[in-house]
């Protein structure tokens, strides 16, 4: 009898980023001496001041439980092109000594309270892209603002987005718009997980350019999800939106 061929199982999301041992870590920055030290209690207070980290163990401790999970931006060899989607793309360089192959990934965290972060990683393997992808992910790390925008709708919690943003990465243009409470998340498949670990439930979105690009269809989520910060909001509007930031749920 022949020997079946074990299938490889499927590449999925993992569920929390792992810790870390606070007393081993030696930090480097000033910002790290400060976290380690208990000066610094709040992720907010670090974002809100404009500094920049450089040490993925800082989100680590201010943020515990962070859910991360990789996005599927590879496909799989099939005929016509139709194999099945997989975390990671791979690539290949031809030279004289053969082929050299290159995977990439790109990997999301979130509290699921309005802190998100995304990064990109590549490498020869799959394991350091991952890696790589995970520690930028947390050096990039964002803080969403959250409302209720939408005129379809008169609640007081911040289940969308308080006004419609635009994000755009090569021919890739997104749109995405406040939504009433119970519409869901009305947009690409990807992108949906973004906005999921950010906290945000209900939105449209309106999409134009080559939409099969995934990479760039998440940088441009992405890129709207930076304006959301970036904008200056009025003190009157804050209440009429129920505009909210999100705050780490520590313990």
């Amino acid at each position: 009898m022949k020997k079946q061929k074990r299938r490889k199982p499927a590449e999925t999301k993992e569920q929390a980023t792992p810790g870390i041992d606070v007393e081993n870590w030696q930090p480097k920055t000033s910002l790290g001496k400060k976290v380690k030290a208990g000066e610094i209690k709040s992720l907010s207070e670090i974002l809100d001041s404009g500094q920049k980290i450089l040490e993925p163990e800082i989100v680590d401790i201010l943020v515990p439980g962070m859910e991360t999970e990789l996005l599927m931006v590879g496909q799989a060899k099939g005929k016509f092109g139709g194999g099945q989607r997989r975390v990671f793309r791979q690539t290949q360089k031809k030279s004289a000594e053969g082929n050299k192959p290159q995977f990439s990934t790109f990997t999301v965290i979130g509290n699921r309270n309005g802190f998100i972060g995304l990064g990109s990683g590549k490498a020869r393997e799959t394991v350091p892209a991952r890696e790589k992808s995970l520690r930028r992910a947390k050096l990039n790390i964002m803080k969403i603002v959250r409302g209720c925008g939408s005129w379809q709708c008169s609640c007081s919690e911040p289940h969308s987005i308080p006004f419609s943003v635009d994000g755009k990465c090569g021919a890739v243009r997104i749109r995405i718009m406040p939504a009433p409470k119970g519409t869901g998340l009305c947009i690409e498949g990807e992108c949906k997980k973004v906005l999921a670990l950010a906290g945000i439930k209900d939105v449209w979105s309106k999409r134009k350019g080559k939409r099969s690009t995934k990479t760039n269809m998440i940088s441009a989520c992405n890129d709207a999800l930076k304006k959301l910060t970036e904008m200056k909001i009025k003190s009157q509007h804050t209440a009429a939106l129920n505009i909210t930031e999100g705050e780490a749920k520590n313990g």
